[in-house]
């Protein structure tokens, strides 16, 4: 572990645990994003390295691993909802290949404005999963992004947040930032 973030850990006691929930930002943390553009077919979608087994990973230290992501590319008419399942399927499927399990993905397909409540950084995501499942706590989750709105989502509910670093700016600060899913695993191996 670089040294960098084990300072970064040093004084943080988060106690995850089996109890505790995983969100996870997709493009830029799960696949590669495509800039100023969309992932809208399976033949697009490629894992970042190592992320199927990182999540498989992450999903025995975790009671539940959530994928939220912003998909305004189905608003803009760029690709379907059906596209986006078969999108989904094929990440599930994946992560299922590797030993690991997405409880489930949630996605706002709308276009981004303040008052698109399923719109990351807005909570609608969220409130969402813990409809679903309401033993989620906010107070005992991690948010996993590569942007501010992935980090704000976090902040506004209460979570830990953690940065996957990419070419992203970087105007509000996570808890935790790490290169990608794996060296974030082994910050609680």
């Amino acid at each position: 572990m670089h040294t960098s973030l084990r300072k970064q850990l040093d004084g943080m006691s988060w106690n995850v645990d089996a109890s505790w929930t995983l969100f996870l930002d997709r493009d830029g943390v799960i696949n590669e994003r495509i800039m100023k553009g969309y992932v809208t077919s399976t033949r697009e979608f490629r894992f970042t390295h190592g992320a199927p087994e990182a999540i498989a990973r992450l999903s025995d230290l975790f009671k539940h691993v959530f994928v939220v992501t912003n998909q305004q590319g189905i608003a803009k008419g760029l690709m379907t909802e059906k596209q986006l399942q078969e999108i989904h399927i094929m990440m599930h499927q994946e992560v299922e290949k590797a030993g690991g399990k997405i409880t489930r993905t949630y996605y706002a397909p709308g276009i981004s404005s303040p008052q698109n409540q399923m719109r990351k950084p807005n909570p609608g995501m969220a409130y969402q999963a813990k409809r679903h499942f309401p033993e989620v706590d906010f107070a005992k989750s991690v948010m996993v992004g590569d942007t501010d709105s992935d980090i704000l989502f976090g902040q506004r509910l209460g979570m830990r947040t953690v940065r996957i670093k990419t070419v992203e700016p970087m105007n509000i600060p996570a808890d935790l930032s790490v290169e990608n899913l794996t060296e974030l695993l082994n910050c609680w191996l």
